[in-house]
């Protein structure tokens, strides 16, 4: 209910071919005004679980970037745009990377001079923790990531998905049928002549669906030819990969998150406690990608977490402007492997 007076951000929607057939999307934003550095910087952004850059939380937070001088591109999820059809039989997934490397790629060639600050709401939090840890090449350039109510291990998740407390259950239910709806809108796409791994017999099990982890065993595994959903799970979660990640990077939870469980946590804590790259930051409140400020119906538009995220980017990248020159060295390629020493773990 607080996103109801939302700003929209104009951007320009590009468009790129991938290599098994699939069309990728995403809009680009330009900045507003120059960055407090003077630098060129672009958030490259990718949302969480079937959005993309017209939802509410995605136009808010980019407006509040675009104000302070960043450049904004924002993934939309291969298959979430309703107006946009899919050219493959293939849709977004809980950690594929393709698109998100894509955008990437896109941006460093458009934009040669431009340093990266990555973001990653809810699910698109494992995409881009799993990116940067996937190869080290993918980090150059990168000043800093910031991961919001990512959940960092879906096979633990799911032994929690199911239980009532915080109406966990409920949120599952939910998540499930828009997945249904999603998929139901691409269904001449993904179960026609052309689809070589979904069949008709799987179109029925979606239908008595009820969790998303019927959905992921019976459809979304099977695009990139998981075996087992415990495959897919283990293979499409960042918890492996994120010990790669060598760039500041800040990771955001909430204890009331109706979707992510306490027990999860142990991952980023532990995380925090090993690496000094990271800071691990655990709110009471914020609920999943909530963070509201204000009035209890209808909050401020802009929260707390919009407000987090840029001031945390913009406090990287002074940092970054300020090291020694010794230490900016590489400061076109990969980061240098010192990390600020002022900012303290939660």
């Amino acid at each position: 209910m607080g996103r109801v007076s939302a700003p929209t951000p104009f951007g320009v929607r590009k468009y790129l071919p991938m290599q098994d057939g699939a069309t990728a999307t995403f809009d680009l934003f330009e900045p507003q005004g120059d960055h407090q550095t003077g630098d060129d910087i672009t958030m490259v952004i990718c949302p969480g679980i079937g959005n993309h850059s017209e939802k509410h939380y995605i136009r808010t937070f980019v407006d509040h970037s675009q104000k302070q001088g960043y450049r904004c591109a924002v993934l939309n999820h291969l298959g979430a745009l309703p107006n946009i059809e899919l050219t493959s039989p293939r849709m977004f997934t809980y950690g594929c990377t393709w698109e998100f490397a894509a955008m990437v790629g896109y941006i460093r060639k458009a934009f040669a001079q431009t340093m990266l600050v990555v973001v990653g709401f809810s699910l698109g939090g494992n995409i881009v923790c799993k990116f940067l840890g996937e190869s080290q090449a993918n980090q150059e350039k990168v000043i800093c990531c910031i991961s919001i109510c990512q959940g960092y291990s879906a096979l633990r998740a799911q032994e929690t998905f199911l239980q009532w407390d915080q109406c966990r259950r409920i949120y599952n239910f939910l998540m499930a049928d828009n997945m249904k709806k999603i998929i139901l809108s691409h269904r001449r796409s993904l179960f026609g002549s052309n689809s070589t791994k979904i069949e008709e017999a799987d179109l029925s099990k979606l239908y008595t669906a009820t969790s998303i982890m019927q959905i992921d065993d019976n459809i979304m595994r099977k695009f990139h030819g998981h075996d087992s959903l415990k495959e897919y799970y283990e293979k499409e979660s960042c918890v492996q990969y994120i010990y790669n990640v060598n760039v500041p990077l800040l990771l955001v939870n909430s204890s009331d998150d109706p979707l992510v469980h306490p027990s999860l946590l142990t991952i980023p804590r532990t995380l925090a406690e090993k690496k000094q790259n990271v800071i691990f930051a655990l709110t009471q409140h914020g609920g999943h990608l909530g963070f509201f400020e204000g009035a209890v119906l209808f909050p401020q538009p802009l929260t707390w977490m919009d407000k987090v995220i840029v001031s945390y980017a913009n406090s990287i990248c002074q940092w970054e402007k300020n090291k020694p020159v010794c230490q900016r060295t590489q400061r076109g390629r990969q980061l240098h492997s010192c990390h600020p020493q002022t900012l303290g773990k939660t």
